[in-house]
Formats: structure tokens, sequence, C-alpha cells
């Protein structure tokens, strides 16, 4: 028989943020032990990293002398490469700068300022210390403020049944829009992160000065934005990624070269749909419920964090690690500058904290999830919308 959890409007909001706020006082303060903890996990991506540039070395080195490999062999390697260094550029975003970025770890004593929200990939620091498609400013304005304070509403820019709206509207063929969103799946960051946030900061800067705003991406060289997105967000990236690091290996070779590049293509390709996989789910299927207003109260803040997200498997610091620790989403939503470790400690008592108030505290296998999300992208289903009273 399903549970029958209460209604919206039925939960006494007060007392949730009485009991919430009341578990994150029982945590405490961020304490160096927890940036011990971030240290480890970024040692983990940079061994990945690291992994991935050396197989890719030893095969190319391979090539040139008497122990050359066969290309099966050879392209195994290469994919097992490429997976390493995809999972390294997720984990560069979704390990280190996302928590860093929302100050998680600012409060700790003594710490550099290149781990804080003020020095992390600042100017020139972006190249050491997230280098990405994606501006980390304009990623700040678009992910902190507007998708965490607008959650599932539709000054949310990360809507996934908003944003795809010309399509599910569209007599676009179902096969068609599957095929999209796979293909969708392998791009995201380039196709959608670098524009969508370029121009979420750009309706910043129209807004303070009362101007119109800006509707769709320009992707034009030629056009103010476009020249911006082009020069600011996707150029520095491609150029080292997929030219200066490739050419690193020209003592190997051109044909070095080339397959270091090509590698790095899959290695891109990878990391889009790593990076979706544990990203888009969090807040998209048809379980999960929209709002038509901003709220009204810290406590139905911290409500619509329960109700308009979904958490995957937790547990381990590898299990963690392998979903970018987005597997904590409801807790991220409530707490946002909470350090990784913090979240392991929390979440079982804000899963209690659901079956006390009779929330539903969503959690799930992240490919269960997946598939809901599909079903949502191509209009096959749609979020549950609460009307606020």
């Amino acid at each position: 028989m399903a549970v029958k959890y209460a209604r919206y409007e039925d939960i006494n909001k007060e007392q949730l943020k009485i009991d919430i706020e009341k578990i994150k006082n029982s945590i405490g303060k961020v304490k160096h032990e927890d940036f011990q903890h971030l240290l480890k996990l970024e040692k983990w991506g940079r061994a990945l990293s690291f992994s991935g540039y050396l197989i890719i070395f030893i095969i190319n080195f391979l090539e040139i002398t008497s122990y050359a490999l066969g290309s099966i062999s050879f392209w195994s390697c290469a994919l097992l490469s490429a997976s390493f260094l995809g999972i390294a550029n997720v984990s560069r975003w979704a390990n280190v700068a996302h928590p860093i970025l929302h100050g998680a770890y600012d409060k700790v004593p003594n710490i550099p300022k290149r781990y804080t929200k003020a020095g992390f990939a600042k100017n020139n620091r972006r190249y050491l210390d997230w280098l990405d498609w994606i501006k980390p400013e304009a990623w700040i304005y678009e992910h902190n403020i507007m998708h965490h304070y607008h959650l599932g509403e539709d000054d949310d820019p990360d809507n996934v049944e908003n944003n795809l709206q010309w399509l599910i509207r569209s007599k676009t063929p179902m096969w068609a829009r599957y095929l999209f969103v796979y293909a969708f799946a392998g791009t995201w960051k380039f196709t959608y992160y670098a524009p969508n946030t370029l121009k979420i900061l750009e309706n910043k800067k129209r807004r303070k000065l009362k101007m119109a705003q800006v509707n769709n991406y320009e992707v034009s060289p030629f056009k103010r934005n476009g020249a911006i997105l082009w020069k600011q967000y996707i150029l520095p990236y491609f150029m080292v990624r997929f030219i200066l690091i490739p050419l690193l290996f020209i003592p190997l070779g051109l044909e070095a070269v080339f397959n270091v590049f090509v590698i790095t293509l899959i290695a891109e390709y990878i990391a889009n749909l790593h990076s979706f996989l544990v990203i888009v789910p969090n807040h998209s299927a048809e379980d999960i419920y929209r709002f038509d207003k901003p709220h009204k109260s810290q406590g139905e803040f911290y409500l619509r964090q329960i109700m308009g997200s979904v958490n995957y498997k937790t547990g381990t610091n590898l299990i963690d690690f392998s979903h970018g620790w987005l597997n904590y989403q409801i807790e991220h939503h409530l707490f946002p500058n909470l350090s990784l470790s913090q979240y392991q400690k929390i979440q079982p008592l804000i899963k209690d904290l659901c079956a006390k108030h009779n929330l539903e505290y969503r959690q799930e296998n992240v490919f269960k999830r997946m598939k809901m999300t599909v079903e949502l992208m191509v209009g096959k289903t749609k979020l549950l919308k609460v009307e606020s009273i």
C-alpha cells in the first residue's frame, strides 16, 4: 500500500524550520578535518588526471618503439585513459569547485585563499583551479543564486521542463526527441552551460541598468555576447585542453599529438555524460514539484528544497565521489555551504526529520532517476505543480 504523505499546504513550515536549523546546529562548524577530506578528494581527481595522461604517454611511446601495441590494445588503453580524464574532469567541477564556490570551507582557520570562495578560480587562477567551458563567476551567479533560491520556479535557469518547452510542444517525432536528448547529454556543458551562464550573468547586469533582458543565446562571434562567449568561455578551455596539452606530446611525433586530441575528445564526451547523469535528475522527474510563486518564509524555502529535490545512493567516499557528492542533493539544497564530509553526517538526520513531518524523502538509484528525467525531457511526463498559498 502506497504511503500517503502530507500535502504542501498542511506542513507546519515554522516547525519544519526550527527542526532543520536544530539539525544544522548539531553538526557544528566546519573543521580542519573537513578541509583535509576535501584535499583527499582533490588528490583522487588529480591522480585520475595524471594516470590518464600517463597511459596516453605510454601507449604513444610504445607505438614508436619495437613494442608497438595492436590497434585493439591501443584503443582499449586509450578508452581507459579517456575514462580517467573524464571522471577527473567531473570531479574537479563537482567535488572541488562546487563546494568551494559555495563557501563551504571559508571558515576553516588558516586555509589557503585558493580554497575559499574569494580566491578559488579568480582571474588567472581559473587556469589552475577550475578550467572548463564555464566561466566561474557566471556559474556562481547562475547556480548559487538563481538556481538555489528559485528552485522549481520559472526563474530557475535549470528548470528542465521550462527549458525544453520548444521540444515538448513541437511536432517532433518521439524517436527524434530521444535522439536529441542523448546527443545533448554528450555536449551539454558546451552547448548549454557555457551560453546559459553567460546569458544569466548578462541579465543580472541588465537589471541593474534597467535594460531589456536577453532571452536567447548569442553564439555568433561577430555579435557582442557571442564574442564574449567565445573569448572568455569557449576558447580558454578549448585552447588549453585540445591544443596546448596535445602539443606537449609532439616529441613523440605528430601522430601522438593527433591521438591525444582524439582521446581528449572522447574524455570530454564521457565527462559530459557523467555530469549529465549525476546533475540533471536531481530536480527533474514526474514526482518532483515545481512552484508558481516565490517562497514566503524560510520554512517554506526549506520545504521546497525537500519537495523539489532527490538523492541517489549515499554512503562511502567512493560512492559519493563517483556521484560528485550530488547524491546529497536534498541536504545540499537545505544547506548549500556545508562541507562535503558534513553532508555524510547530516543525511540520516534529515531523512528522519522528513519521516517526522510525513514528507517524502526521495532517494533512488541514479540510473532509475535518469530514465525518469529523460521521460520528462521528451514530454511523456510533467513535474508536479504546487500553487503557493
